[in-house]
């Protein structure tokens, strides 16, 4: 049992945990806001468009069962924003990494037996 719990320490303490501990909590709240603007912002300005009251309440009734269609189109809308700045944020950030790869490391500094050996290679070159 005590060697489950030092496993469980050592995954739970990794970086990679507590780094989606913090996206998943991040993401909680980049939702809101998304849920929010396409509530509030875009299926009015789309109702209004249409001439429609409340797009959420877009709908027909089949069989007596009202069919929900405006809220289908409002999820859909959040996928799509949602989805659209995931895509932007990984390519800014894959953009990112690839300008830290693209940047040549600093020639490390020739020991004193190196510097000698090359006198020594260039010298013989000469003769």
């Amino acid at each position: 049992m005590k060697t489950f719990i030092k496993e469980f320490k050592e995954f739970a303490i990794k970086g990679n945990v507590v780094d989606l501990a913090v996206a998943v909590i991040i993401g909680g709240a980049f939702r809101a806001i998304i849920t929010s603007f396409v509530d509030d912002i875009i299926m009015p300005l789309i109702a209004a468009i249409f001439s429609i009251p409340d797009f959420s309440e877009l709908s027909f009734t089949a069989n007596g069962t009202p069919i929900m269609v405006g809220l289908f189109i409002q999820a859909i809308v959040n996928f799509l924003i949602v989805a659209l700045t995931i895509f932007v944020v990984v390519k800014l950030i894959t953009r990112m990494k690839k300008k830290e790869e693209e940047t040549p490391a600093a020639s490390p500094v020739p020991t004193t037996e190196e510097v000698l050996l090359t006198e020594i290679r260039d010298l013989l070159k000469e003769k």
